[in-house]
C-alpha cells in the first residue's frame, strides 16, 4: 500500500552507474520529530522522578537549606557541630582549590546530607501518620480531638501540589492480620449460611488450622510482608487473573457505558475523533503526572501505581500463565472494522492530531472497501476463547513474519478501537435496547474486540460508544477515571459544530491508516473457529439487565441517616432472599489503596445482622423492630467495609495463606473449603467523579455506569452507582443455563426492595410506587 511506502525512510536502486539513493524527507522528518517527542518525555519523566523522589519536600528547598547553613557559618557559628570540618579533611586536596573553596564545598555537601535526612524524616513521619485509621471508624461529622490533630499533622507533613505518584514513597505497607482474628471473622461470616451441624464442623476445622498449620503459614506470610511492597497484590494478579485458563471475556473483563440520555453526535467518525483525542490528552496528563492523587476526605492519599499500565499494555497468553506486557508511549492505535485491522498514527509532525483530523482518518477506515485477508475477519476470537489454545496458536503461527509484525502492532498499540457497524443505546419505551447495548460491550460478536488489550473503545454506528476493560492490570475505578474524563472532555471542552462534525481543519498531507496484513494458514483458521465456538456459547449464555431507578437516589437515603452503600447492600440482600428464598455468600469489592500497591478486599455483606433484618421484615414484625434491625445491619456493614479498607479483611489473608500452603506442598482442609465457597451474589460499586460533571445544570449528562459477568454459574453479578442525588443505576448479570436465575426478575425485586426500605425508614419521603418515566433520547449539538 502507498501508506507502507511512505513509512520507508530511504530507498536505493542498483544501476550500472552505481547506487541511486532516494531519501524520503517526510519519513526522516517524522523519525526526527518522534525522537524529539521521546526525549521530551524522558526529560519530563526525569524531572517528575526528582520531584517525586524528594517529596514531601521540593527541589528548591535544597537551595534554602544550603543558604541557611552558609548564612550561619558567616556569623562564625558551626551548625554542623564539627561535621563540616570532618568532611573538609577527607576532601581530595587540590592545588587549585583554596581553603575557602574547600570550606564552601564541604558546607554544600553537609547541607545536601542534612536536606536528604530531613526528607527521609518527613517521609517516615508521614508514613506513620498515614498508618492511623481510627478516623474512619468515627461517626460522620463527629471528629475526635485526636483525629483533628492527626489531620493537621498530615497537612503539615504533606507537600504542596503533589504529582500523581508523589505519595507512593510515604504510603504504609498492607499489614498482615493476626490469624486468630481472620479465622474468627470468617466463622462469624459463615454463621448465617450454615445450620448447627455444619457450623460445628467448620468451627472444628478452624480451630485445628489456627493451632497447627496456620501458625507455620502465617510465619512465611509475615516474612514476605517484610520483604515485599504488598504481600497480596502480586499473587492476586498472578493466581486470580493471569493463571486462569478459561476465557477472560465475560469471566474477567468488564464494560463501561456512554451517556444514558445524550448522544453528542450521531456521526460515528466524529464521536471517535473527539473521544480518541481526549484519551491522548489524558495520557499526556498521566505521563506528566498532572493528574491529582486520589484523596479520601481531601487529606488521605490513595495508591496510584495502577495508573502506570493503563496505556500501551497487553495481556500475553501462555500455556501455564499469562503475562502483562507494558511498552513505552506508542504513538498509534489499532483499529478494527468489518473484519480488518488498521494501524492509525495519532501524531504527525511531532504533534497530536486534532479531533477533526482523527475524524477524517476514522472515516477513511469506514470507507475502505478492501476485504479482510483470509482468516483475518474473526481473528480476535482467539482472545475470547480458552487461553491455552490461544497461547499455542500464538507461538506457532504468530512468532515470525508478517503475522508477528501485525500482531505486534496490535499488542503494542496505545489501546484498541472497534468501529462497530451496529446501532446501540437506550430508546424510550424499549428497555431491552439498553440490555443489548450492555451485552454488546461485554462480549460483542466474540471476535470484534481484542480482549487482551488493557482496554478496547467501541464506537457504534449511531454515535454511541463504550469500552471493554481487561482486569488483570488494574481495577475498574482506575479505568473509570479515564473514561469519565473522556466523556466530560468530549462534550464540555471539545464539542462539535452544527453539522455534528469535530471542530477544526484537516492537514491534507496526513498519511492514511495502514491496513495490517496476515497470512493465516488453514490450521490456524480451525483454531479460530474452535475459540469462537467456545466464546459464542459463553456469550449466548449471559443474561444482562440494566436499569435506572429514578424514584429517589442517595440524597433521600442520606436524609434517613444511612450510608447509601449499606442501604443498597441491604436492598440486594432483601431482593436476593425474595428471589431465591435463601441467603448466600455475598461479595462486595472494597479498595485497599490506602496502602502501597493495594488493590481490593472483600466485604462479606451477608451478615447475621442483615439476615435477622430480612427475616423480620419478611416475617411481618413490627415496624420499629424492623427499623432497629435495619440500623444494626447497616452499622455492621459499615464496620466490615472500614475493616476491609484498613487491611483487616478476611479473604485476601486466607487467599495468601492458601498460596503459601501450595508452595510448601501441604494440604489444609480448612483453606480448601474456604477457597471453594461459591459467591452467588457478587457486587461492586462504580465511583462517579462528580467534579467532572455538572449534574445540577446538565442532569442529562449521566453515564450508564458499567458492569461485569456473573462470578458463579448459578449466581448474580450486580454493579451499581449513584448518579447525582436522585438516581441509582444497576447492572444485573446471570446465566440463562441456570433455571433459578433471571436478570430481569431480579431487577424487579431490586426495585421493589428499594421502595420497601425507603418506606420503612422514612414513610413521608417515599415516592409513589410507580416507575418513573424514562427520559427521551436526546441529540446534543455542542
Amino acid at each position: 500500500m502507498a501508506e507502507a511506502h511512505q513509512a520507508v525512510a530511504f530507498q536505493f536502486t542498483v544501476t550500472p552507474d552505481g547506487i541511486d539513493l532516494h531519501l524520503s524527507h517526510q519519513a526522516l522528518t517524522e523519525i526526527y520529530l518522534s525522537g524529539v517527542r521521546s526525549w521530551k518525555k524522558r526529560v519530563i519523566g526525569l524531572k517528575n522522578s526528582v520531584v517525586t523522589g524528594v517529596y514531601p519536600a521540593s527541589p528548591s528547598s535544597w537551595l534554602f537549606v544550603v543558604v541557611a547553613i552558609l548564612a550561619t557559618m558567616y556569623t562564625r557559628s558551626d551548625p554542623s557541630m564539627g561535621l563540616i570540618a570532618k568532611i573538609q579533611e577527607h576532601l581530595p586536596v587540590s592545588q587549585s582549590m583554596s581553603s575557602q573553596c574547600q570550606t564552601l564545598v564541604s558546607a554544600v555537601l553537609f547541607s545536601t546530607m542534612l536536606w536528604l535526612l530531613l526528607i527521609f524524616t518527613m517521609r517516615m513521619c508521614l508514613k506513620q501518620l498515614l498508618s492511623y485509621h481510627r478516623w474512619m471508624f468515627e461517626k460522620h461529622g463527629k471528629m475526635s480531638n485526636t483525629t483533628k490533630v492527626w489531620v493537621a499533622l498530615v497537612r503539615i507533613f504533606s507537600g504542596r501540589k503533589p504529582l500523581l505518584y508523589s505519595y507512593q514513597g510515604s504510603l504504609p505497607n498492607l499489614p498482615v492480620p493476626l490469624i486468630k482474628d481472620t479465622v474468627s471473622r470468617h466463622l462469624e461470616s459463615v454463621r448465617p449460611l450454615m445450620d448447627g451441624a455444619e457450623y460445628e464442623r467448620m468451627t472444628a476445622l478452624s480451630e485445628e488450622f489456627e493451632s497447627s498449620l496456620g501458625k507455620r503459614l502465617q510465619w512465611y506470610l509475615k516474612l514476605k510482608a517484610l520483604w515485599a511492597t504488598n504481600y497480596v497484590s502480586d499473587w492476586w494478579e498472578e493466581y486470580v487473573y493471569l493463571r486462569g485458563r478459561s476465557p477472560i471475556m465475560v469471566n474477567s473483563n468488564y464494560y463501561g457505558m456512554d451517556f444514558m440520555y445524550v448522544t453528542p453526535t450521531p456521526i460515528q467518525a466524529a464521536r471517535a475523533g473527539n473521544s480518541l483525542h481526549a484519551y491522548f490528552l489524558y495520557r499526556r496528563k498521566l505521563n506528566k503526572e498532572e493528574l491529582k492523587p486520589w484523596m479520601l476526605r481531601s487529606a488521605v492519599p490513595c495508591c496510584s501505581y495502577q495508573f502506570e499500565r493503563m496505556f500501551d499494555t497487553c495481556r500475553i497468553p501462555g500455556t501455564l500463565t499469562d503475562t502483562v506486557q507494558h511498552w513505552q508511549d506508542s504513538d498509534y492505535i489499532a483499529v478494527y472494522h468489518r473484519g480488518r485491522y488498521f494501524r492509525l498514527r495519532m501524531y504527525h509532525s511531532g504533534r497530536l492530531l486534532s479531533p477533526r483530523e482523527i475524524e477524517s482518518q476514522i472515516q477513511k477506515v469506514l470507507d475502505d472497501p478492501s476485504p479482510p485477508s483470509k482468516g483475518e475477519a474473526k481473528l480476535g476470537a482467539l482472545t475470547a476463547g480458552d487461553r491455552i489454545p490461544w497461547a499455542k496458536a500464538r507461538a506457532k503461527y504468530f512468532s515470525s513474519g508478517v503475522n508477528k509484525r501485525s500482531l505486534d502492532f496490535i499488542e503494542k498499540a496505545a489501546f484498541f478501537v472497534t468501529l462497530d457497524d451496529e446501532e446501540q443505546g437506550g430508546v424510550a419505551g424499549d428497555p431491552s435496547r439498553i440490555d443489548s447495548y450492555a451485552k454488546s460491550l461485554l462480549h460483542g460478536k466474540c471476535y470484534d474486540r481484542w480482549f487482551d488489550k488493557s482496554f478496547t473503545v467501541v464506537f457504534f454506528k449511531n454515535g454511541k460508544m463504550g469500552l471493554n476493560g481487561e482486569h488483570s492490570w488494574a481495577d475498574a475505578p482506575v479505568l473509570s477515571h479515564a473514561w469519565q474524563y473522556v466523556l466530560s472532555t468530549d462534550c464540555f471542552q471539545l464539542g462539535y459544530n452544527a453539522e455534528g462534525h469535530c471542530k477544526g481543519q484537516v492537514d491534507s498531507s496526513l498519511p492514511g491508516p495502514q491496513k495490517l496484513n496476515w497470512e493465516i494458514p488453514p490450521e490456524c483458521e480451525e483454531q479460530i473457529c474452535g475459540s469462537l465456538a467456545v466464546a459464542q456459547a459463553l456469550a449466548d449464555d449471559v443474561d444482562v439487565h440494566v436499569f435506572s431507578f429514578e424514584e429517589f437516589g442517595k440524597g433521600k437515603i442520606k436524609k434517613c441517616r444511612v450510608s447509601p452503600d449499606a442501604f443498597i447492600q441491604l436492598t440486594l440482600q432483601l431482593a436476593h432472599y425474595r428471589d431465591q428464598g435463601r441467603f448466600c455468600l455475598t461479595y462486595e469489592a472494597s479498595m485497599t489503596r490506602l496502602f502501597k500497591e493495594g488493590r481490593t478486599e472483600t466485604v462479606r455483606s451477608c451478615t447475621n445482622e442483615s439476615c435477622a433484618f430480612v427475616r423480620a421484615l419478611e416475617g411481618g414484625e413490627e415496624v420499629d423492630v424492623c427499623r432497629r434491625l435495619f440500623h444494626e445491619a447497616s452499622e455492621k456493614h459499615q464496620h466490615l467495609y472500614r475493616m476491609a479498607m484498613t487491611g483487616a479483611g478476611i479473604d485476601r489473608h486466607l487467599f495468601c495463606l492458601y498460596v503459601v500452603s501450595k508452595y510448601l506442598q501441604v494440604e489444609s482442609p480448612f483453606l480448601k473449603e474456604v477457597l471453594s465457597e461459591p459467591w452467588r451474589l457478587s457486587t461492586s460499586q462504580t465511583p462517579l467523579q462528580v467534579e467532572m460533571f455538572d449534574l445540577v445544570n446538565h442532569p442529562e449528562y449521566v453515564s450508564c455506569g458499567g458492569g461485569f459477568g456473573p462470578v458463579a454459574d448459578d449466581g448474580y453479578g450486580v454493579s451499581y452507582c449513584s448518579l447525582g442525588e436522585k438516581m441509582l443505576n444497576f447492572h444485573v448479570t446471570c446465566k440463562h443455563s441456570c433455571p433459578n436465575t433471571d436478570a430481569n426478575k431480579f431487577g424487579a425485586e431490586i426495585r421493589k426492595a428499594l421502595r420497601d426500605l425507603l418506606q420503612l425508614l422514612s414513610p413521608e419521603q417515599a415516592e409513589p410506587r410507580r416507575a418513573a418515566a424514562r427520559r427521551p433520547e436526546l441529540k446534543k449539538d455542542l
